[in-house]
């Protein structure tokens, strides 16, 4: 079984096609956090502000989860919120 299944990520207010466009954009945002936080720890580095390995600086959650996965976790903890467009 699939856990969370799509009732509980929808609470039945969006078809799961909805779910799967909001999930993608959840998985951009998580993408984008990564990134931004990659490129802080290397400037961290080159400026010699840390003498921290690069992965040590990176939250465990972004650097060992696909973002798709993040992106679901987070929206069913409540972290992400799924609203419809007007």
């Amino acid at each position: 079984m699939i856990y969370p299944t799509v009732e509980q990520l929808t609470k039945g207010e969006f078809n799961r096609y909805e779910l799967v466009v909001g999930v993608a954009k959840g998985a951009r945002i998580v993408t984008d956090r990564y990134v931004d936080m990659r490129s802080k720890a290397q400037k961290m580095i080159e400026n010699h502000e840390t003498d921290k390995p690069l992965a040590s600086l990176i939250p465990t959650e972004y650097k060992d989860q696909k973002a798709v996965k993040l992106a679901i976790a987070k929206l069913d903890s409540g972290e992400f919120e799924m609203v419809r467009s007007k």
